[in-house]
């Protein structure tokens, strides 16, 4: 449980009412941006009650609740005051959230972007660069999907980008097939895949270009060099 200290005030206000809770503020972020769905109670709220002034230790009336919410449930409220309401984030704490949000929007269009010039991933610093450059508003509460396709337009005229997804077609011998299957299933995304009588494992898999170095580098590890890839096209049809 978030201790009262560590805790943020989120405020709701509807039908001429207002309504309070103390949050951890990851988890009510979290909840905001839709990164989780559910999370349980004691670990999201410091205090287990819905405040009409938190400060002050008021509570809300259940009626009140039923009137504005429909339930008086603590988690359901809780969960539409942090949806709906305003979160009492301090200055650092909004800068390291916005901070979290870059650094994550980078890892995404570094994993799966490529520079099509030299069909070499873009660094991070190169990225993050692009950002500054083209002054994107990195709005912590905006969905990551959302914030990621505009991030991309904007540093488009900037640095050379292009998404590229890779199928490359897999075998595993049998005596490295089950500790394989894990760790290639985390890697890639399985899009057809058969066992062997033997016990070897085929599979079709699609990566990203800016990975298909590294994806072979991991089936080598896995299998001692005796694991077959062979890479079969692009989602554009190319050979």
């Amino acid at each position: 449980m978030v201790t009262l200290d560590d805790s943020i005030i989120v405020r709701y206000k509807g039908y001429g009412k207002k309504f309070e809770i103390f949050a951890d503020p990851d988890l009510a972020f979290a909840l905001r941006t839709r990164e989780i769905e559910d999370v349980d109670l004691d670990k999201l709220l410091a205090v287990e009650e819905i405040f009409e002034n938190a400060q002050e230790g008021k509570r809300a009336s259940r009626e009140d609740l039923l009137e504005v919410f429909k339930t008086d449930d603590i988690y359901d409220v809780a969960k539409k005051i942090i949806e709906k309401g305003e979160l009492g984030l301090t200055a650092k704490q909004r800068k390291d959230m916005q901070d979290r949000k870059k650094m994550q929007i980078i890892s995404l269009i570094a994993k799966d972007a490529i520079n099509p010039q030299t069909n070499t991933p873009h660094p991070p610093a190169r990225i993050e660069r692009a950002i500054e450059e083209a002054k994107v508003n990195i709005d912590p509460f905006k969905n990551t999907e959302e914030l990621l396709k505009e991030v991309i337009k904007a540093i488009r005229p900037i640095i050379p980008i292009k998404f590229e997804k890779l199928k490359i077609a897999v075998k595993i011998p049998p005596e490295y097939a089950g500790r394989s299957y894990g760790a290639i299933a985390n890697f890639a995304n399985i899009k057809r895949e058969e066992w062997g009588a033997d016990g070897s494992w085929m599979a079709l898999v699609e990566v990203s270009a800016s990975l298909q170095s590294e994806f072979y580098g991991l089936v080598n590890k896995l299998t001692r060099g005796e694991g077959e890839v062979k890479l079969i096209k692009d989602l554009s049809g190319k050979k």
